[in-house]
């Protein structure tokens, strides 16, 4: 297999893109390595510095400039999902290496559902609960909790997921606010919202749900001063990008509590480290960034791989390119 194109693949921590395709015919073809675990450094250069082709799943592995510039064998560059905010696409172009990604699946759809779940979860205290039972315990004076209905839902960005989970928060009975830097009245409207000012939205509602992209006018919006704002009984939910709250910030205010819940599915380094401090912090509820894990996401991850990798093959156009 010495002469054979080699394909390294990096992030692929669920084990999950050989379980839902056929890889037998770029198997022949392809000399093909699978990483699981998270590479950083020289463990990421040695990995990669043979490769003739790269395949990144979503944003988890880093990619800049001057990592690319040690890849002179570098032919084609893919990753999974539709945007990957971690890669130096510039610096691919000006190699003229081709650069395609992937059909991303229903994943604004998962991520919906894990919002809920995780508005359900921490509003209900599900994991409390549950210790109470292994316990050997049963209900408590934590138990008698307020319900969602009749309370106020606000949603920080009403794209596609932040107008799914508007239809979800109206179908429970919850009043529905609104803010992003575009919004309009009209467009809030159109979702059954009000649109509001980010103060008032983060002041009056009990539930802050963000589902913004993560840029130069939006990162790092939820500070200090924005999480003191707060209602003492609020939940923060974020299952956007974690470049949109200040997360040194947020474990102080809970510890202050305001707010007096998170729930968070996104982290400023991932896999969370070991040592860091939100895995002991006070009324905090953590995912492991779920909010895309779904078995037909990543069966529309591993197809498009795998039709990439079959026409650059045969030099045919590819199906899927990156469009910067």
């Amino acid at each position: 297999m010495a002469n054979l194109p080699s394909v390294v693949i990096l992030g692929d921590y669920e084990q999950a893109l050989r379980r839902f395709s056929n890889w037998t015919r770029v198997d022949q073809r392809c000399h093909i390595a699978i990483y699981h675990e998270p590479l950083h450094g020289e463990a990421l250069y040695e990995a990669a510095k043979d490769a003739d082709v790269i395949v990144l799943v979503r944003d988890r592995i880093p990619f800049n400039e001057a990592l690319i510039a040690r890849l002179p064998k570098l032919k084609l560059f893919i990753f999974t999902g539709k945007r990957n905010g971690t890669l130096d696409a510039s610096a691919l172009i000006a190699r003229n290496i081709p650069i395609a990604c992937t059909p991303g699946g229903p994943s604004k759809e998962t991520t919906t559902e894990l919002t809920w779940a995780l508005i359900l979860g921490a509003s209900k205290h599900l994991v409390r609960q549950n210790k109470l039972v292994d316990s050997g315990s049963w209900r408590d004076e934590c138990s008698v909790l307020p319900m969602l209905a009749g309370q106020r839902l606000g949603i920080i960005g009403m794209g596609s997921i932040g107008s799914s989970v508007a239809r979800v928060g109206k179908a429970f009975g919850m009043e529905l606010v609104t803010w992003s830097p575009n919004m309009t009245a009209e467009r809030a409207a159109a979702q059954n919202a009000k649109s509001v000012s980010l103060e008032e939205l983060l002041t009056t509602s009990k539930i802050v749900s963000l589902h913004l992209v993560a840029g130069a006018n939006t990162k790092g919006l939820i500070g200090a001063a924005e999480l003191a704002m707060m209602r003492p009984d609020a939940l923060l939910v974020n299952t956007s990008r974690s470049a949109l709250i200040n997360m040194h910030a947020l474990q102080d205010a809970l510890v202050a509590g305001r707010p007096g819940q998170a729930a968070i599915d996104v982290f400023d380094i991932e896999p969370l480290p070991t040592s860091d401090a939100l895995r002991n912090t006070p009324n905090l509820l953590t995912t492991p960034h779920l909010g895309f894990v779904a078995e037909p996401v990543f069966a529309e991850f591993s197809k498009g791989i795998i039709d990439t990798l079959e026409a650059w093959l045969e030099m045919r156009a590819l199906p899927y390119p990156f469009e910067a």
